[in-house]
C-alpha cells in the first residue's frame, strides 16, 4: 500500500501512519537511549521519508508528536524569559583526587556515619536545560540561564534527536520536569564542517559553541538541521512519578524513552568512586561527545534532603572537573610502539604545536577502532586536547580541510618489536604481543622499575635500559641486582666511574621497601597510593601473596577491581617468580621505615594542604613523608586545616587559609618540623 494509491482512505491512511510512527519510536528509542540501534541509517531515513509521504498525502493527519514535526516549524519573533518553578542550581567543583576524596568524606561525616550509596556520572559538556512534559506530551523547554531565569528553547527542543515529542509506556506521570544537557556528537560536528565547507560558510570550533547558538536560534528549521541531542541527569518538578533513588529515577525516565547520561554506575565506598573516576578519566577519549568531568552524588533522595544546599549549589554532589587545551595540527605520521604488557599503541607523530604552555609533537591513538571511527588518516589536519595529567589525544579530523582522498591506515600484523603475530585480545579492542621474550615489554616494565616513584634507581635511564636488555644482560627484575662493574663497563659511553656508582645505586634500592617493590613491578590497578596502602595492611609480600580476595577487598581504600588484580598476580606463576627472584637477590620484601606511620609523629591527627612549588620535595613526596609523620594530605582548605605549606607562586588556598586563620608554614619551616636534622 502507497500513498499515492487513490484507492486509500482515510482509515487505512490512519492505521498506515500510527504504525510508522510506532517504529520510528521503537528504533528512535533503541538508538538514543538503548544505544543498540536494530537498523541501518538507510532504513530509519527511508521509515521517515514513507511517514512523510503519508502526511503529505492526509495532512489532517499530522499531528504536533508526529515524529515528521521534528524537522522544525516556523521561526518564533523572539526568545522568552521564563522561570523555572525549582532551580537549577549550581555544582561545586574539585579538579584533584585530594578534593574529591575531602568531599566524599565530608558528606559521610554530615550523614552521622549512615552507609552511603555513590552515583557517578559523565558531566557532558553542552548546554543545560530543563524539559518539560505534561500529560505525557513535550510542553517546555527553558535553558538554565541564572539558575532562576532561562530563555524558553521549546521550539528547537522538539527538533532534538531522541528526545520524544511523546512519553512511550503506560504509566505516563501528569507532570515530568527532567535537567538534563544539550549537546552534539563530535562526528556530528564533522559532517557539519564538511557541508559548511562546501558552501563556503566557516567552520565552528567546537561542539559546545554549536550547541549554544543552535539551541536559541529563532528558526527551528536551522536549528533541525545542526542534528542536537540531549541527556537526562536529574529531576526537576514532578508529579506523579514514584522513585527514592537515583539510580531509580534514572531507570524510570528511561522507560519512559527519554535517553539518559551513559556509563552510570553507583558505589558502596568512596575509594570505589576515586577508582571508577580515574578509570574513566583514562577512558574519555572513547566518547563521540565532549566531557568536561564527572559528577558524583548522593543516590538516596531522604539523604539528599537531609544534607541540603547552600545558597549557590547542593550539598550532596561535587563535579570533578578536567581541565581540558585544544589546538589544530596537521599529523604526519602514525607509527606503533609496544606496552609493558604487550598492548600494540599506534600514536600519532605531529607538527609541534603549542598547548597548555608545552609544545606537543605527539599523541595516543589508543586502538585501531578508535583510529576507524574517527577516521584518522596520515596528511590529515587533526584536532589534538590534553586533559589534566592524561596524555595528548586527537578528538576529531578536521575533514573539510581534507583536500585529497588519503589512504586508511594498515595496522600491523607482527609485532614491530619481535615479530611475533599479534592478538586481539577477549574485549576486542586492544592488539597485543602475547609473547613474553618481546624485548619492547621487558624495556618498559624495566624503566617503570627504575623511576623515582618505585625503586629510584638514579642512572638506569632510557639508553642504559635499550642496551641491557638488547644485550640480554638484563632478563628479570632480579638480573640487575646482579650486575657487576665489567658488565656495566662493556656497554656504550659507560665509565668506571658511572658504571660504580650505578651499581650502588642498584644495591641502595634493595632497602626501599615493600610499598615500593609493588609499585615498580606493573599489577596492574596498583599505583603508589595503592601499594602504600597494601604494604601497610599486610606488611610482607609473603603475607599479602596468602591473602585471599576477600581479605584484599576488604582493605580500607582496596576496590573489588584492585582486589581481584591483586590476587591473580600473587597467584599467578609470574608473580610468585619474580617475589622469589627479588627476595633471593636481597631485595626487602617487608615494611620499610618510609611505610611506617608515626603515630606519636609531629603531624599525628593533624590536616595539612600544600600549594604553591616546591624547591625539595615533589608532591608526592612531600605527601609521603605528611603521612609517614601521622598527618592526612588534603587537597583543599577548609576550617579543618591545621597547616597549609606554602611554596611558590601560592595562590588562592593561601588566600583561604589566611582567611579562615589557617597557620600557614612555608617549606623551610615545613623542613624544620618534619626533618629537624635540617
Amino acid at each position: 500500500m502507497e500513498p499515492d494509491d487513490p484507492k486509500v482512505g482515510i482509515e487505512q491512511a490512519s492505521k498506515q501512519v500510527e504504525d510508522l510512527r510506532e517504529q520510528i519510536r521503537l528504533h528512535d528509542y533503541q538508538y538514543y537511549v538503548v544505544a543498540e540501534p536494530t537498523i541501518s541509517d538507510l532504513q530509519y531515513d527511508r521509515l521517515l521519508q514513507q511517514l512523510t509521504a503519508w502526511e503529505k498525502r492526509f495532512p489532517s493527519l499530522v499531528t504536533p508528536e508526529s515524529p515528521t514535526q521534528k524537522i522544525g516549524d516556523q521561526p518564533v519573533e523572539g526568545l522568552r524569559q521564563v522561570a523555572h518553578r525549582i532551580p537549577m542550581l549550581s555544582i561545586e567543583n574539585t579538579y584533584t583526587e585530594a578534593e574529591l576524596r575531602d568531599f566524599l568524606q565530608r558528606v559521610e561525616k554530615l550523614l552521622s556515619g549512615q552507609p552511603v550509596e555513590w552515583v557517578v556520572e559523565l558531566k557532558v559538556d553542552g548546554v543545560a536545560a530543563s524539559i518539560r512534559y505534561d500529560q505525557g506530551q513535550l510542553t517546555a523547554a527553558v535553558t538554565r540561564g541564572n539558575g532562576e531565569i532561562g530563555d524558553d528553547v521549546t521550539h528547537n527542543a522538539r527538533t532534538i534527536r531522541g528526545l520524544p515529542l511523546r512519553l512511550q509506556g503506560k504509566q505516563i506521570p501528569k507532570t515530568l520536569e527532567v535537567r538534563g544537557e544539550v549537546y552534539m556528537t563530535n562526528s556530528d560536528l564533522v559532517q557539519l564542517n564538511q557541508q559548511r565547507a562546501g558552501l563556503g560558510e566557516a567552520e565552528f570550533k567546537n561542539p559546545r559553541n554549536v550547541t549554544a547558538g543552535s539551541i536559541r536560534l529563532l528558526d527551528p528549521k536551522l536549528c533541525a538541521k545542526r542534528k542536537l541531542r540531549f541527556l537526562c541527569h536529574g529531576i526537576g518538578f514532578c508529579e506523579g512519578l514514584q522513585f527514592s533513588t537515583h539510580m531509580e529515577f534514572l531507570a524510570k525516565v528511561r522507560d519512559l524513552g527519554i535517553p539518559i547520561t551513559p556509563m552510570v554506575k553507583s558505589f558502596q565506598s568512596p575509594q570505589e568512586v576515586v577508582d571508577h573516576c580515574n578509570e574513566l578519566v583514562e577512558n574519555l577519549h572513547e566518547l563521540d561527545f565532549e566531557v568536561d568531568g564527572l559528577v558524583i552524588k548522593v543516590n538516596s533522595l531522604e539523604q539528599r534532603e537531609s544534607l541540603g544546599a547552600t545558597s549557590k549549589s547542593p550539598r550532596w554532589l561535587i563535579a570533578y572537573k578536567i581541565e581540558k587545551y585544544e589546538a589544530i595540527t596537521k599529523l604526519l605520521a602514525i607509527k606503533t610502539q609496544v606496552g609493558k604488557t604487550g598492548t600494540v599503541t599506534p600514536v600519532a607523530e605531529l607538527e609541534p604545536v603549542q598547548l597548555a604552555g608545552t609544545t606537543v609533537s605527539r599523541a595516543s591513538l589508543h586502538n585501531l577502532d578508535e583510529i576507524r571511527r574517527k577516521d584518522v588518516r596520515v596528511g590529515d589536519w587533526v584536532v589534538v586536547e590534553k586533559a589534566g595529567k592524561i596524555i595528548p589525544h586527537i578528538v576529531r579530523v578536521e575533514k573539510h580541510r581534507r583536500q585529497e582522498d588519503l589512504p586508511e591506515f594498515d595496522f600491523p600484523q607482527t609485532c614491530p618489536e619481535c615479530g611475533e603475530l599479534l592478538v586481539k585480545d577477549t574485549s576486542g579492542v586492544y592488539i597485543r604481543c602475547v609473547s613474553l621474550q618481546c624485548p619492547a615489554q621487558w624495556r618498559q616494565r624495566l624503566r617503570y622499575f627504575a623511576t623515582r616513584d618505585c625503586m629510584d634507581i638514579e642512572g638506569l635511564g632510557d639508553k642504559l635500559v635499550n642496551q641491557l636488555v638488547d644485550s640480554q644482560t638484563v632478563n628479570s627484575y632480579a638480573d640487575l641486582y646482579n650486575l657487576t662493574l665489567e658488565q656495566l663497563m662493556k656497554l656504550e659511553r659507560m665509565g668506571k666511574k658511572s658504571a660504580e656508582n650505578l651499581i650502588q645505586g642498584i644495591q641502595a634500592s634493595k632497602q626501599r621497601g615493600l610499598s615500593r617493590v609493588l609499585n615498580a613491578i606493573t599489577i596492574r590497578h596498583v599505583g603508589q597510593r595503592v601499594a602504600t596502602v597494601l604494604a601497610r595492611r599486610f606488611g610482607s609480600a609473603e603475607k599479602l601473596m596468602l591473602a585471599t580476595e576477600d581479605e584484599l577487598s576488604g582493605t580500607e581504600e582496596i576496590g573489588p577491581i584492585i582486589a581481584k588484580s591483586v590476587f591473580d598476580y600473587c597467584r599467578s606463576e609470574e608473580g610468585r617468580q619474580i617475589f622469589e627472584q627479588l627476595a633471593n637477590a636481597g631485595v626487602l620484601l617487608t615494611t620499610s621505615q618510609e611505610d611506617s606511620v608515626d603515630h606519636s609523629g609531629v603531624f599525628a591527627g593533624k590536616t595539612l594542604v600544600v600549594t604553591g612549588t616546591l624547591e625539595h620535595y615533589s608532591r608526592d613526596e612531600i605527601e609521603r613523608l605528611i603521612g609517614k609523620l601521622g598527618g592526612k594530605a588534603s587537597g583543599s582548605v577548609s576550617k579543618k586545616t591545621d597547616y597549609l605549606v606554602a611554596g611558590q607562586a601560592a595562590g588562592s588556598k593561601l588566600e583561604k587559609a589566611k582567611e579562615l586563620g589557617v597557620k600557614v608554614l612555608s617549606e623551610e619551616e615545613f623542613r624544620a618540623l618534619a626533618e629537624p636534622v635540617h
